[in-house]
């Protein structure tokens, strides 16, 4: 048994407790790989932002336990050296089992999502709150979901969504115990999250997908005041980095986010984390596909992949300062 303490992380209760008070949502970004730690650990300290570095099961996979347990070590000390300590949070997304909670708490996460959304609502009410029994025995916040997303993020596929019920969230977080609660309001995994066909154009022609549910989403602030409440599949889609991976021989289509002030508005309210992947994917991918092209000759990894980080480091910042309002609250 590691506990996440030994590895200089925290957990999420503390940090959304003073999220909630100052009406900001700390940034949960998701990492496979080295540049993409060292992106996320450089924009939180240059912005002095908390942070929840998110790994899926395929990233765990991906990345190997052990050297992941190591990793999060590492961005707490290296976070230190460039100056200013930020706390950070190690977070499973999307834990599909009791089992891999259990796994990753035992490895040093100090945070696990367990995701029953799929099963019926009493199956979910009972696997939460097995998991959520067994992390609070090492202080470990969990996070439940009820309501479906749609969309393709790793091993997480569903064609339609499900928005999350209002006359249920009181319901299951008081038989769960869970700390934090991921819900459905109009966001969806992975960069193509609406077909054209459900856009409308604005005056330059960008496609602009329809309004997330606020009205449910006030609807569970009431029901559950107070309550950390959580979005997924929050990227925004960028289209110039649309654009530069489609210039430089990509073939994205239909590549459609959500717009930056829905979230800054989500933020402002009992939502206290909100997921970032798909964004940071499209930024690296989009230094590496330009610096590939323009320097062919190129062979070395550090030549395409420091341009990479740099650009996911300015993205993060961005998202960090513009949109999440989580600056200087570390």
């Amino acid at each position: 048994m590691i506990s996440y303490k030994d590895l200089g992380l925290v957990n999420g209760k503390e940090l959304f407790a003073k999220a909630m008070a100052g009406r900001y949502a700390i940034p949960a970004f998701n990492f496979n790989n080295l540049e993409q730690l060292q992106a996320i650990v450089q924009a939180c300290v240059e912005t002095k932002s908390p942070v929840i570095l998110q790994v899926s099961a395929g990233a765990r996979k991906y990345a190997n336990q052990t050297l992941l347990r190591f990793l999060a070590q590492g961005a707490v000390e290296y976070s230190k050296e460039l100056g200013f300590k930020v706390p950070i949070v190690l977070h499973l997304d999307h834990g599909a089992d009791f089992d891999i909670c259990k796994s990753c708490i035992e490895s040093g996460f100090s945070s696990v999502m367990i995701d029953g959304s799929h099963l019926s609502y009493e199956e979910n009410i009972k696997l939460t709150r097995k998991v959520v029994e067994y992390a609070h025995k090492y202080d470990v916040s969990v996070e439940g979901e009820l309501g479906v997303l749609a969309g393709v993020e790793d091993d997480v596929s569903h064609e339609h969504h499900t928005y999350t019920e209002p006359d249920e969230v009181e319901d299951f977080v008081k038989k769960t115990g869970v700390d934090s609660l991921a819900i459905s309001i109009g966001t969806s995994h992975g960069a193509n999250k609406f077909k054209p066909e459900q856009c409308t154009r604005d005056a330059n022609g960008i496609l602009v997908p329809p309004p997330l549910r606020f009205d449910i989403l006030e609807e569970i602030e009431k029901r559950i005041p107070g309550f950390p409440i959580v979005l997924h599949g929050a990227s925004s889609v960028p289209q110039d980095l649309v654009a530069t991976i489609n210039k430089y021989g990509g073939a994205l289509k239909d590549a459609i986010g959500i717009p930056e002030e829905q979230l800054r508005k989500a933020a402002a309210s009992a939502v206290c984390k909100i997921n970032i992947d798909s964004d940071g994917r499209l930024a690296m991918t989009a230094a590496i596909r330009e610096q590939l092209a323009l320097h062919p000759e190129e062979f070395d990894p550090r030549k395409y992949l420091g341009p990479a980080r740099d650009a996911l480091k300015e993205l993060y910042k961005h998202k960090i300062t513009d949109v999440l309002g989580s600056a200087e609250k570390a």
